[in-house]
């Protein structure tokens, strides 16, 4: 698994399936971030079948049925959405692009995976929670630094249980590495990948929202910057916001294209989850100059202090729940709602922000 880039990193888990071979076929469409490897790793792992995938670049297509020779090249986005086997698409397309697609998939009958950040415009989210209501087809995302991270979801296991009481606070840091060179064009667009806000914050935003059980939260302050990457001019590599919620809960966030060279790995992000009678602690990619490997959690509450080491021992269940979802017509990886909440208080955060010179 690529550490070093974290747009290619694909998190690889144990097969946990949920479904029989052939019960449930989804397609791949648009190769634009690496993250769509992720994406189609936890639902083959959870028992789907990957069977085909369409994108015009053939060098995309060629390297990634290389890696899922499974997947059969269509000649064609039709060809895949007209066919009526295939019950979900996953998607990775440029930001900016990623709603079009999901439009696309739900009026051809189809539920859709997408990559994180779901939107770029609050105008994105309204059509697509017309049309997830016109069509009861899902729009699910992809956002993989809570769904894609053993210590993430050990976390939420944790706050469900009671373990720390009512969660008052979150902070998150969701630092990446740049690699500026390996990047495609339009990731220093800001009309297409949106805004570091809108980008790598809506990461930061879901969690708040899912750690705490809010529904709905207000974005009370913004800030964004290009500090180092003048080259760039539309590039933003640091940005942070403050959120409260509407159950009174407080989040504070940075994100930021800024990780040094000398790190192991491509961002050292970290989370500390507040409550009343309890604090956890996440490491999700590294414990700097202690733990090459990630996923490390930190809990102090009324019993102790506790280090747990999660790598491998955890799982992704949101990938099988998904599948289930799709094929039950539930809502128990994520409801729709959510989904769409994240996406557009990012936004928010994005539009609101003050530009640090």
């Amino acid at each position: 698994m690529q550490t070093k880039d974290g747009m290619n990193y694909a998190p690889q888990g144990k097969p946990n399936p949920v479904v029989a071979k052939g019960e449930f076929a989804f397609a791949a469409i648009a190769l634009d971030h690496g993250h769509i490897y992720g994406m189609c790793n936890g639902l083959i792992e959870a028992g789907a079948d990957l069977v085909a995938v369409y994108d015009p670049d053939p060098a995309k297509v060629e390297a990634f049925v290389k890696k899922f020779p499974q997947a059969k090249a269509a000649s064609s986005e039709a060809e895949i959405l007209n066919d009526p086997s295939i019950k979900l698409i996953a998607g990775a397309a440029v930001p900016s692009e990623r709603c079009a697609l999901g439009l696309r998939a739900m009026d051809h009958g189809k539920d859709y995976f997408t990559d994180k950040t779901p939107f770029t415009t609050l105008e994105q989210v309204e059509q697509a929670r017309a049309k997830a209501k016109e069509t009861g087809k899902k729009y699910m995302v992809y956002y993989s630094e809570r769904l894609h991270v053993e210590s993430a979801v050990f976390a939420g296991q944790l706050i469900e249980q009671g373990a720390i009481g009512r969660v008052v606070q979150v902070i998150g840091f969701g630092p990446h590495r740049l690699n500026a060179p390996s990047r495609p064009e339009w990731f220093f667009q800001h009309e297409k990948y949106g805004g570091i806000l809108c980008d790598i914050g809506s990461h930061q935003i879901e969690q708040f929202l899912f750690f705490t059980g809010a529904k709905d939260a207000q974005v009370l302050h913004s800030k964004i910057a290009n500090y180092n990457n003048k080259d760039y001019p539309e590039l933003e590599d640091f940005g942070d916001a403050t959120l409260v919620a509407d159950n009174g809960a407080t989040n504070y966030f940075r994100v930021d294209w800024l990780t040094p060279d000398g790190l192991g790995t491509w961002g050292d992000g970290r989370m500390t989850i507040l409550g009343t009678e309890g604090y956890i602690e996440i490491r999700k990619y590294i414990d700097i100059a202690r733990d090459p490997k990630g996923d490390h959690l930190y809990l102090v509450n009324k019993e102790g202090e506790k280090h747990y080491s999660l790598k491998g021992q955890v799982g992704y269940p949101f990938f099988g729940q998904l599948i289930l979802d799709c094929i039950n017509r539930t809502e128990n990886a994520m409801t729709q709602e959510h989904a769409f909440k994240a996406g557009e208080l990012c936004i928010k955060a994005q539009m609101q922000a003050v530009r640090v010179e």
